[in-house]
């Protein structure tokens, strides 16, 4: 059976356009069968791009666990002087993200395969967002928040979307182990948004 964090997904394709307006911009998506929410931008996905703010801090953007690439190819959109990175596990997120990058003639980013941060080796980045995939389980959630402190600059910060009932508050306490600043900056019908600054 497909996940959405397969490595590669068989599951049959089922490719489906949306045209979809974020951050007040209006962008062209396509998504597929065994690739996370399928049938368009999820609420916690939205509520992350609605919190987020790009830090002060010069620098690239990562978003890890990209799926088709709504967030990375928002950001990527909106400010065109920033690099932005996209990560996954799933091969067909990554030919998904890529395709939406090119769709929205987006030339900022960079897409990869890879499990974390293991394709990423000696890069930094300003800041990190992640919708991260709780279905993969408690600990490959707690090695991203671990991993990603050693990924980010100096003044770089961790932005998370992560639900109340899929562990929002044990995360806070697993993020505040690694970092001196958690701030929670928006509860919006269950789902927690969690910024962490790295200092």
């Amino acid at each position: 059976m497909s996940h959405y964090f397969s490595e590669k997904p068989n599951a049959r394709r089922e490719q489906k356009k949306h045209e979809v307006a974020l951050r007040g911009r209006s962008l062209t998506f396509v998504t597929d069968a065994a690739v996370f929410s399928k049938s368009g931008v999820d609420y916690g996905t939205k509520v992350l791009l609605d919190s987020f703010a790009f830090p002060a801090t010069d620098g690239d953007i990562l978003d890890v666990g990209c799926g088709w690439g709504p967030i990375g190819v928002t950001l990527a959109s909106e400010d065109q002087n920033r690099m932005v990175w996209m990560v996954d596990v799933n091969e067909r997120a990554v030919q998904l993200a890529q395709g939406n990058a090119e769709k929205n003639n987006l030339q900022n980013v960079k897409v990869l395969k890879s499990d974390l941060f293991q394709s990423l080796k000696g890069q930094t980045f300003a800041a990190i967002l992640t919708n991260p995939p709780i279905r993969a389980g408690k600990d490959t959630i707690h090695t991203l928040f671990e991993q990603a402190y050693d990924y980010l600059v100096p003044g770089g910060e961790l932005w998370i979307v992560i639900q109340k009932k899929q562990g929002a508050p044990s995360a806070k306490k697993k993020l505040q182990e690694r970092f001196k600043e958690v701030e929670t900056v928006r509860k919006d019908k269950g789902y927690y948004i969690f910024r962490a600054e790295k200092y």
